[in-house]
């Protein structure tokens, strides 16, 4: 969601503020799995081509939308309800129009999103699909074909397909939970000693630093207590980071940001989150923001 996606750019860009989200170089879209991004405009095409189903009947079910709302959108702006009704469509379904890199949405999390139509991207859905798999080695890796094809939603088939054609351009590796693969490019980043971490960073749920499924999530938190806490069965709360890695919890409610650590805390980490907590740059509070501290998590 967009104040999701503010809170992950002030988490890594200094000078972030209530509007950033809606800077001329960023775009919205319904990308891998349907979910809402917020990408720079330059990589629409990956983001959307990069899922354009391979089989004849999902391609043709994009295209044809895509061209049928392009038709009754007609240059303009609509409410994506309105504009299923006007298409005699579940409004929904709109979403599989997006993998063809022709539909933009602006939601802001609450109503429902505006949609219009933009000519389509000069990229070879191949070479999308490719682009978009490095992407998520370099952010996620190591990683495996198989997490790979359910963060993208193309299925594990095609994430093996993708996979393959990389191999040349990828490394294997071996971790505490099995075999995956990185870039053979972002290799020496693995090896290298680690720089210096931010003091402390709150990021949102949903944050694509934790998007991790099943036992991938051992790779970023080796604790099974507070993997449960962390990756709840319903709305995930945010993590925070200090010092580089997730030692707790938090939410907000308002102005109140509510942090449950994993253990105890040493006062010059806590100093550190309330810092981090009072620079978010949330739209539409005028009031400062308070830490309250939920004892010591589980």
């Amino acid at each position: 969601m967009p104040r999701a996606a503010l809170l992950s750019i002030h988490a890594r860009v200094g000078g972030t503020n209530p509007a950033t989200w809606e800077d001329r170089s960023l775009v919205q879209l319904w990308g891998p799995r349907f979910s809402v991004f917020v990408v720079a405009a330059r990589d629409l095409a990956v983001f959307s081509l990069g899922t354009l189903p391979d089989d004849a009947k999902g391609r043709r079910r994009a295209v044809d939308l895509a061209a049928r709302l392009h038709a009754v959108l007609d240059g303009t702006r609509m409410p994506y309800g309105q504009a299923g009704r006007a298409l005699g469509v579940n409004p929904n379904s709109l979403r599989y129009a997006a993998a063809t890199g022709t539909v933009l949405i602006r939601w802001e999390g609450a109503r429902q999103p505006t949609v219009w139509t933009v000519p389509p991207p000069e990229m070879d859905p191949r070479d999308a699909r490719l682009e978009l798999a490095r992407r998520y080695l370099h952010s996620y890796g190591p990683a495996t074909p198989k997490a790979f094809g359910w963060w993208s939603g193309i299925g594990p088939r095609h994430a093996v397909a993708a996979f393959d054609a990389l191999r040349t351009s990828l490394t294997p590796v071996r971790t505490h939970i099995g075999e995956a693969w990185i870039l053979a490019r972002d290799e020496p980043t693995f090896r290298a000693a680690p720089r210096a971490a931010a003091p402390a960073r709150l990021l949102p749920s949903g944050d694509s630093y934790f998007l991790f499924q099943g036992s991938d999530r051992e790779l970023l938190v080796p604790d099974a207590v507070h993997r449960q806490a962390l990756w709840t069965p319903r709305v995930w709360p945010g993590a925070v980071l200090v010092e580089g890695e997730i030692v707790a919890t938090w939410r907000r409610a308002d102005t109140t940001v509510t942090v449950t650590p994993f253990t105890g805390l040493s006062s010059a980490a806590r100093e550190a989150v309330e810092v981090e907590a009072r620079t978010l740059p949330l739209p539409g509070v005028r009031r400062p923001v308070v830490v309250r501290w939920d004892g010591h998590g589980p």
